[in-house]
């Protein structure tokens, strides 16, 4: 009777669709959102869903679960891009596709803003106005194409801050440094280096391979063994980057091949790059199929990949029509301001490119296959076991885990870690500095660390969305002191449980006995993993601030160094070990740092058995 009454309300609610653009929000019995799309036309898009016609199992198998579903409309099909997009950020619809922080590979930055810049190696491009090259893949090691860049150009390896001229280290001896430290290289002389590194890491390897040829042979001329030898293994590095030159493509070309295979089971994507005209090499991207076709699922995917507005190319090309390209390109220049070309290719090298990355992709499909069933049985399939077996009110899709660190009370920490759908949710972690206990209080230190939780429910919802089920590391005294927090806020649609350490026991607010789960069950895997992870969020935290706890004990011990030259040291040198391993002209390198002060700074830290 009440599917039925739901299912009046769909009804009704399709003969009022409007022929706007914009997104439509899927929702399940329990209000969570299961799906979001875009439309061009919301009313013919949103109706086929429900219509008699011809859909895949899985469509079918989503749209059994939908039982409601409101719509929003955009100015612009550009605007509901960004929408969409937003909204799948947001709620993590289990039906959308959701990329989960894939492996980073590194790149060379160069900030040319700097004085005397140099080449640093990162994992994350940001919007600095910095200069990024990479990522460095596929057998390239970034650590020697950094190596060939110093001692062919002579651009110092180091980062720190030159602010009046010091003596020349040891890599200006072993020829990795033209030592701009000194203050005897031009500022315009270092620059034309670093433009010619520049060059070279932009697909130009003539001049960097003549270079270390002429200063192989020079070394070897003058008996430098080692170091002719050093120039020859950079050499041999050089050449296996030019081997990924791809002959017949534009040396210029920096492009994403996109190759989608399916067995309508599960879906895989292949994503070959190609930057500066070589083939750097490949990424692969595994997930079950709901029925969309290959063009919306090229278009989603792309839009999810670029989510950040990073990394993107020139091209984005595959063999398929991307649904809606000209959309896409419009939403990139809009939104990150980048001009590329989306192209479905059918002949010619790019066509060749294509060919091998679906190529890739269908040996991923065939490999990948049990590995995505164990995924979901550890994830998915665990998370909908949890509710039955712990006879939740809510499927636990997303998942909250607490902690507690502290030594003697001392530097007490919490953690909050997330979970969705049984996958980690690393932008959701959030930790907590307790405020008000004395001492070392376990049950107190939770529920502050819970009050300060469940403030923001009313407060920035945003931020920090309700929970379906909240995790407590501890046995029943723990779960006990969360329930008075609970009834303090009225909380009754949020699911509670504990999970004790020694013997694993699940603690349940409706028992006064543990549930016991066997060790090799998906489910108390799943809660172990959450638990560890909130124990191991806690502990670096806790850690953190000891660090620095004891950083500021032992610099206030020295002479005249006041909080603003704290800072700059730490600024400079990140942490303690920084600073102990620094040398007396490093040191004064800092601004405010004369002489004397550099000496007594290593003078306490070798009183105090630091050094």
């Amino acid at each position: 009777m009440v599917y039925n009454k739901r299912v009046d309300i769909i009804r009704e609610k399709l003969k009022h669709l409007p022929e706007n653009p914009g997104v439509y929000v899927m929702q399940d019995g329990a209000g969570q959102v299961i799906y979001v799309g875009k439309a061009k036309n919301l009313k013919n898009r949103v109706r086929q869903y429900f219509q008699a016609s011809v859909k895949t199992d899985k469509v079918m198998a989503m749209v059994s679960n939908v039982k409601d579903f409101y719509y929003i409309i955009a100015p612009t099909e550009i605007d509901a891009l960004s929408l969409e997009n937003n909204l799948i950020k947001k709620y993590k619809p289990r039906y959308n596709i959701l990329l989960k922080d894939d492996k980073t590979y590194p790149y060379l930055k160069i900030d040319l803003k700097e004085n005397f810049p140099t080449f640093t190696i990162t994992r994350k491009i940001k919007k600095d106005g910095a200069k990024y090259f990479g990522p460095f893949m596929g057998g390239v090691s970034v650590r020697d194409v950094l190596e060939i860049i110093n001692l062919a150009f002579g651009v110092r390896p180091c980062t720190k801050k030159l602010t009046k001229p010091i003596k020349e280290c040891l890599n200006f001896h072993i020829k990795k440094c033209i030592a701009p430290c000194t203050g005897k290289v031009h500022h315009d002389e270092y620059m034309s280096k670093v433009n010619r590194a520049i060059d070279f890491l932009s697909g130009d390897m003539s001049f960097a391979e003549n270079l270390l040829k002429e200063k192989m042979n020079f070394a070897s001329q003058k008996e430098e063994f080692e170091l002719a030898l050093k120039f020859r293994d950079k050499l041999f590095s050089l050449e296996k980057i030019k081997q990924k030159r791809i002959t017949s493509l534009n040396k210029f070309l920096n492009a994403d091949i996109f190759g989608y295979k399916t067995n309508d089971i599960y879906s895989t994507i292949s994503l070959l790059i190609v930057r500066s005209g070589r083939m750097l090499g490949a990424k692969n991207f595994s997930f079950s199929y709901y029925g969309q076709s290959d063009s919306d699922f090229l278009r989603e995917f792309i839009l999810r990949y670029y989510k950040n507005g990073v990394e993107i190319p020139d091209e984005i090309i595959s063999s398929i029509d991307v649904t809606e390209s000209d959309i896409l390109e419009k939403y990139f220049k809009q939104n990150f301001n980048k001009s590329v070309s989306i192209l479905a290719v059918k002949q010619g090298i790019r066509k060749q490119l294509c060919d091998m990355a679906e190529a890739n992709a269908l040996e991923h499909l065939q490999t990948a296959t049990n590995k995505i069933e164990h995924k979901n049985d550890m994830t998915i399939n665990a998370c909908k076991s949890l509710m039955q077996k712990l006879n939740l009110k809510n499927y636990p899709k997303r998942m909250e885990c607490y902690d507690i660190s502290n030594i003697s009370g001392v530097d007490k920490v919490g953690s909050m870690v997330v979970f969705i759908d049984g996958e980690k949710d690393l932008d959701s972690y959030r930790r907590f500095k307790i405020k008000t206990v004395e001492g070392a209080d376990d049950y107190k230190s939770h529920q502050e660390m819970m009050r300060r939780r469940l403030i923001r429910l009313k407060t920035d919802s945003e931020k920090f969305p309700k929970p379906d089920l909240i995790i407590i590391d501890g046995g029943k005294g723990q779960l006990s002191s969360i329930k008075q927090v609970f009834d303090e806020f009225k909380i009754k649609d949020i699911d509670l449980i504990a999970l004790a350490e020694r013997e694993e026991e699940i603690f349940v607010l409706d028992s006064s006995l543990p549930i016991i789960l066997e060790k090799r069950d998906y489910c108390l895997q799943m809660l172990q993993r959450i638990r560890d992870e909130a124990h191991r969020f806690a502990i670096n935290y806790h850690r953190t601030l000891r660090g620095k706890r004891a950083l500021s004990s032992v610099l206030d011990s020295v002479k005249g160094l006041g909080k603003v030259k704290r800072q700059l040291l730490l600024k400079e040198f990140k942490d303690l070990s920084g600073i102990i391993s620094a040398t007396k002209e490093q040191l004064m390198s800092v601004k405010g740092i004369g002489e004397k002060q550099a000496q007594l700074i290593i003078d306490v830290l070798t009183k105090e058995e630091l050094r």
